[in-house]
């Protein structure tokens, strides 16, 4: 069943902002992956599937504002049942601008069952000077359920010499396995000892987290190989029961984006069985 979009702004004595949810539900038939059911509320939405590569999806998501403002409410959640396999990106980077007061948040929910396979692949969350926001990221594993995703955040724009000196972000992810946590990771930022303390960002714009289920030590050894080549700026990989985490520091969004897209590509055989699929929205 599919919900018609409807925008809704608050209501009196509240912030002004969008209200917007999206709910997925992907399952395969006839011998492919495909969205079953969506409902939503407001500006979110999703362009139509892609099989490029057979039985898994590649899907779009869509935000036309293009950016979230403070009192904003955005939220996501994707199911991904048995036997499925999705492959989830935007087209570009979610914006979060500057607030006069009132939090912005977006709020994303992960949920795959065991068997299911979903990627997760978002371009990369801009933190304007000045706004005051909340992303919170939660997949929720079932079973033999498997995970590959990212996150990276840019606090202000370095293309511009543009800092995150002012506003306040909160960026929080938590991975769990049978309601289980496996990784819980949060990160404040508020003012310039934020960004330039040892315990902080230590001057970095861009901080970005890779995650991947299903690793062993082949697959740490791959990504330490990998990442020396990004010998430039921070980077580390470490591995946790199943669970391939690598971590970046860096002062602009392209070579992590460049760098994680790599291990990708290197990872995907080994942990799914398959070669990487570039979705063609990358290309563009």
């Amino acid at each position: 069943m599919t919900e018609p979009a409807v925008s809704r702004l608050a209501s009196p004595g509240q912030s002004a902002g969008w209200r917007a949810r999206l709910e997925i539900a992907i399952a395969p038939r006839a011998g492919r992956s495909r969205v079953v059911d969506t409902r939503r509320i407001g500006p979110l939405t999703i362009q139509r599937l892609f099989h490029p590569e057979g039985a898994p999806c590649h899907l779009y998501l869509l935000h036309p504002p293009g950016g979230v403002v403070g009192g904003d409410r955005l939220e996501l959640e994707i199911r991904v049942a048995s036997g499925a396999h999705a492959l989830v990106t935007a087209p570009g980077a979610t914006k979060f601008y500057r607030s006069a007061g009132p939090i912005g948040l977006q709020t994303q929910r992960l949920v795959v069952a065991a068997g299911g396979v979903l990627e997760w692949f978002p371009h990369e969350n801009i933190f304007f000077p000045g706004a005051s926001c909340r992303l919170n990221t939660q997949v929720e594993l079932s079973g033999d359920a498997r995970f590959i995703g990212w996150e990276i955040s840019c606090l202000g724009r370095p293309a511009i010499g543009e800092r995150f000196g002012e506003g306040r972000a909160e960026i929080a992810m938590r991975l769990s396995r049978d309601e289980r946590p496996v990784l819980t990771d949060r990160l404040r930022v508020a003012g310039m000892s934020s960004l330039d303390g040892p315990a902080g960002l230590r001057g970095f714009a861009v901080c970005a987290t890779f995650v991947a289920t299903g690793a062993r030590a082949d697959a740490l050894d791959a990504a330490r190989h990998r990442l020396s080549e990004a010998a430039a700026y921070p980077v580390g990989a470490t591995l946790i029961d199943d669970l391939l985490v690598i971590r970046a520091l860096a002062p602009e969004v392209e070579p992590v984006s460049r760098l994680f897209r790599r291990l990708w590509s290197d990872l995907r055989p080994g942990l799914l069985g398959l070669d990487a699929s570039m979705p063609r929205i990358w290309a563009t």
